[in-house]
């Protein structure tokens, strides 16, 4: 059986490094064949600038050879940015990811069908052993920040030591001190936990390589993907940009602890307050400026010092919209392109508008579902009402009835997601699903959810909060419906959205259910970092020793048969245990105004905005 991977990166973008969450493609050739169904769907035109090609899932030349005067706008969702290093646990989000994708470059970068693509412009990746795994990694000369600073190793190894608690903290990862916590408040410790050598190669050097312990099928994604700037932690941190390196290469840790405070807090900004720009220098085609923050948008500027190919337009606008306001921003000009979530309503009025807005709609890697909070204090934890009360809140769960009224009228081929490494529209997934799940949460069944509460020896009514972030009105409508639905079971469902979710409810844990979507991009591994016992991004506490296993076995091998057996068995392993409930696979929605040329929608967790560097008004 050959099956098609996808990861789970979490909230927005791959980490640094990979998602993570988060965050995310396709393997590397020879190991696993690329996403299936998620061919660009939006029209490619031949533009004064350049042509583009179908079937091309990656950057293609247009023809831009120099940054032309003007603004485009952009808007992914209501949520404000608030953090240049957009990796802690606090500021890891999509919104943070839009900016952070303009602003920083790597070896890699994420095609719209979640083909992983090589940016030869900042550098080249080699192979140069096979057992073990040896890489070796080639920046270009001269690939720079925006204030001078080469790029170099010095980079990577603080992106090293800050997803690397272990040897910080020993104890830490390996969970023999359950008290310890990380130095870095860094989102993944994925780089870390593959290369526990980090890089190797001379300070300040261009050129470094990394031997991965194990044969991580996402390995190529494991280094450097948006990269922080080791200079200005060392220089905000009393340190000197080498002897910070030196300490990292030397694992001398008290050194490298005296640079965690900045690296946590630092670069987090009050709204609308920008430091110096020398603080948050750039090295991709568009930087901040200081005083480009308002409380309704952030606007960068074209980066000059930016080595490769550079932006098409002057300045690049982000705005904070509510989904509901973007159909009718989007009429008025007040804003170029956007990205709603897709609902009845808004590709409705998109419609509508006319020839002036361009619509598009496609499948994607992002999927909503339902997560249960493992927390010892919580009613569906082992500890209290266990697998049984969870098995009640999933049989009065009314899935059908949400994909029917929220989701099929957008998309109408949508089908109740069934796995959570697999999309309905990849090759493989009937295979797995019909090895791992029996149906059995397909429809409402209140006697049979009545029955698992009695089992459960929980008294009624049970209070259930369900989070998520606020405000969302098709989230609105599913816990509605949820409320109706498990009313009779007896269930107490409250809707407690909020616009801190992300920041403070989800990682605190303050709640019985959250509702959200994983974004991914293709990835094979990525949802170890979701479902594996102790890592970040499980942040309901879930823990089973199976499924780690099973994760450990996946994520050390290149074959793809081990894949395939080894997602069966999680997949089988995470519904009998119920982590949480997939409902489905969000359908994409772009629209833009007809005269801005290559925009070029995509199935990963990137958006729209991967490739606005390339965005032109006509």
């Amino acid at each position: 059986m050959k099956l098609r991977s996808k990861g789970g990166a979490t909230l927005g973008l791959v980490l640094s490094g990979a998602l993570v969450l988060g965050a995310c493609t396709s393997e590397d050739p020879g190991t696993t064949t690329d996403p299936a169904g998620t061919e660009d769907t939006a029209t490619m035109e031949a533009t004064e600038t350049g042509q583009m090609e179908e079937g091309d899932a990656c950057r293609q030349d247009v023809g831009i050879t120099e940054t032309s005067d003007g603004e485009v706008s952009y808007s992914a969702g209501p949520g404000p940015w608030n953090g240049y290093n957009s990796y802690t646990n606090r500021t890891y989000s999509t919104y943070n990811s839009v900016i952070a994708q303009q602003m920083f470059s790597g070896f890699v970068y994420f095609g719209t069908d979640g083909t992983i693509c090589d940016n030869t412009e900042f550098g080249t990746v080699e192979v140069i052993s096979e057992d073990p795994l040896e890489v070796q990694y080639t920046i270009a000369e001269d690939a720079a920040w925006s204030d001078g600073t080469p790029v170099t190793i010095n980079d990577y190894l603080l992106e090293f030591a800050s997803q690397n608690p272990e040897w910080l903290v020993p104890g830490y990862a390996s969970q023999e001190d359950p008290e310890a916590e990380a130095v870095f408040d860094n989102v993944s410790a994925s780089f870390a936990a593959d290369a526990t050598g980090g890089p190797q190669g001379e300070v300040g050097s261009k050129e470094f390589t990394v031997t991965f312990d194990t044969k991580n099928p996402d390995w190529k994604l494991m280094v450097g993907s948006y990269t922080l700037p080791s200079h200005i932690v060392a220089q905000e941190s009393g340190l000197e940009p080498d002897a910070l390196a030196q300490a990292i290469l030397d694992q001398d840790a008290a050194t490298v602890e005296q640079a965690a405070d900045f690296w946590n807090d630092g670069w987090t900004f009050n709204p609308g307050e920008l430091p110096d720009p020398s603080m948050t220098p750039s090295m991709g085609r568009y930087m901040l400026t200081g005083s480009g923050w308002s409380d309704t948008a952030l606007t960068l500027e074209a980066n000059d010092q930016y080595w490769g190919t550079p932006a098409a337009t002057r300045n690049w606008i982000y705005r904070f919209l509510e989904d509901a306001a973007m159909p009718q921003a989007l009429q008025n000009s007040d804003v170029n392109i956007i990205e709603p979530q897709a609902t009845v309503d808004a590709v409705a009025q998109l419609e509508n508008i006319g020839d002036s807005v361009t619509v598009a709609t496609e499948p994607t890697l992002t999927w909503e579902h339902v997560d249960f909070n493992f927390r010892d204090n919580n009613v569906f934890s082992d500890a209290q009402g266990g697998l049984a009360l969870r098995e009640a809140f999933a049989l009065c769960l009314p899935r059908q009835r949400i994909l029917d009224s929220l989701i099929k009228p957008i998309s109408e081929d949508a089908v109740l997601m069934n796995a959570r490494e697999i999309f309905p529209f990849q090759d493989g997934y009937d295979e797995v699903v019909s090895e791992a799940y029996d149906g059995r949460y397909d429809e409402v069944d209140i006697e049979a959810a009545q029955e698992k509460v009695a089992e459960s020896g929980v008294a009624t009514p049970i209070d259930v909060r369900i989070g998520y972030r606020a405000p969302n009105q098709r989230r609105t409508e599913t816990v509605a419906a949820i409320q109706a639905s498990c009313a009779d079971a007896g269930f107490n469902v409250t809707d407690v959205g909020s616009e801190n979710f992300f920041s403070e409810d989800l990682v605190n844990g303050d709640y019985e259910v959250a509702l959200f979507a994983w974004s991914g991009s293709g990835q094979i591994a990525s949802g170890q970092n979701i479902y594996s016992t102790g890592l970040p991004q499980n942040f309901g506490e879930y823990s089973n020793e199976e499924v780690d296993a099973a994760w450990d076995t996946l994520a050390s091998s290149l074959d793809p048969e081990v894949h395939d057996e080894q997602t069966v068995i999680i997949e089988e392993l995470l519904w009998d245990t119920l982590y949480g409930i997939p409902l489905y696979a969000h359908p994409g929605l772009v629209a833009y105004d007809s005269a801005i040329e290559n925009v070029r929608p995509t199935a990963t967790q990137d958006g729209v905005s991967w490739n606005a560097g390339q965005w032109v008004v006509e």
